[in-house]
């Protein structure tokens, strides 16, 4: 059994990754990066979701000599060109303020018909091996946005999003049904025939 190591310390997404990979027969262990607090986050330079999830599965790779895997994500708003994209967890300016986020993103889009509110969550999810070997999937989570936050689970941009083909947000279904569907977990699911091939 082959230990990989997951680039986050949010217990939430280890356990989620775990669970994908169980579910497919892959019982790796797996850890995160609370595992190794000698290594710092990662800057995320990249400009696009591939980049930063391959920078910081590549660097974790190399400093423990483990398999690694990374993912970065965000909102795209189709009015907008994409953005937030990359940048939306510091869209408002400080990194991480989800109510300063929602409340930017909303005052930009108050004027736009629900019509052409479309927007989906985006994730890139990557494996990279000591020996610099890569691969990168993606998953997406297509929806249209509210005018105003609706629920109090999830994070981030959840409470506007709304599902195509629901009628709450995301921030309004359970945690299970929101792995069903999510950006996050498509692209995990995806992972799984990268790891079987890459890491057996």
């Amino acid at each position: 059994m082959t230990c990989l190591i997951l680039a986050t310390r949010n217990a939430g997404k280890i356990t989620e990754l775990h669970a994908i990979l169980a579910d497919a027969g892959l019982h790796h262990e797996l850890v995160g990066a609370d595992a190794y607090p000698e290594i710092p986050d990662v800057k995320e330079t990249g400009v696009t979701f591939a980049e930063n999830a391959l920078l910081k599965a590549h660097t974790l790779a190399r400093a423990t000599g483990l398999p690694a895997v990374a993912d970065d994500s965000g909102l795209c708003v189709d009015v907008l060109g994409g953005a937030p994209g990359i940048f939306s967890a510091r869209w408002a300016g400080r990194h991480g303020d989800d109510e300063a986020n929602l409340r930017l993103l909303l005052a930009q889009l108050s004027d736009i018909a629900p019509a052409h509110r479309g927007a989906h969550f985006a994730c890139a999810a990557a494996l990279a091996l000591p020996d610099g070997t890569e691969r990168v999937v993606e998953g997406h989570l297509r929806g249209t946005l509210r005018t105003a936050p609706s629920g109090t689970g999830g994070f981030g941009y959840d409470p506007i999003l709304q599902p195509d083909g629901d009628t709450r947000t995301c921030a309004e279904l359970t945690a299970a049904e929101k792995n069903a569907i999510s950006h996050r977990g498509h692209a995990f699911r995806a992972l799984v025939p990268v790891v079987r091939e890459l890491v057996g």
